[in-house]
């Protein structure tokens, strides 16, 4: 293969930069570009768009029908709940099981029969928002495993 002839010439680099590296505006651009005083320019607002209203409150009596999911209240005791309740969706192959994907539907009903105990347990010593977040969390297991030992799609 012959070999190519290098080009000898120069590169060249242009600064294109609109300000030195002390701040100031390059000659070549003084005439098209004119400095702002940054106090004197207004700032864009945007026009304020009202905050939507928020729905009433429901009495509290109605309050407690709406929940229909298991909203969890975040304390140490409903952290206990929701690792037995993974426990149970591992053992049913809802939530993915990082041991395999068998489905145990007696571990899971080991799993929900240990909640509804720790329910009966602790009845009278949890917070309003801790026995929802169980009876619901147990409600939704109890249906899953239904839902799987009949072969039911979830």
């Amino acid at each position: 293969m012959p070999k190519e002839k290098k080009s000898h010439e120069p590169i060249k680099v242009t600064d294109k930069r609109i300000f030195t590296s002390e701040g100031d505006i390059r000659e070549e651009f003084r005439t098209s570009v004119t400095p702002v005083d940054p106090l004197v320019q207004k700032p864009t607002v945007a026009p304020e768009v009202p905050a939507p209203t928020p729905p009433p409150e429901p009495p509290k009596a109605e309050k407690k029908k709406l929940r229909d999911k298991a909203t969890d209240p975040g304390t140490l005791f409903s952290n206990l709940v929701g690792s037995l309740a993974s426990n149970a969706y591992m053992s049913l192959g809802i939530m993915r099981n990082p041991y395999g994907s068998n489905i145990d539907l007696e571990g899971a009903h080991q799993m929900i029969e240990i909640l509804v105990m720790l329910g009966e347990k602790t009845k009278g010593n949890l917070t309003e928002e801790e026995s929802d977040f169980l009876t619901a969390l147990v409600g939704e297991l109890k249906l899953a495993y239904v839902q799987v030992g009949k072969g039911i799609p979830k």
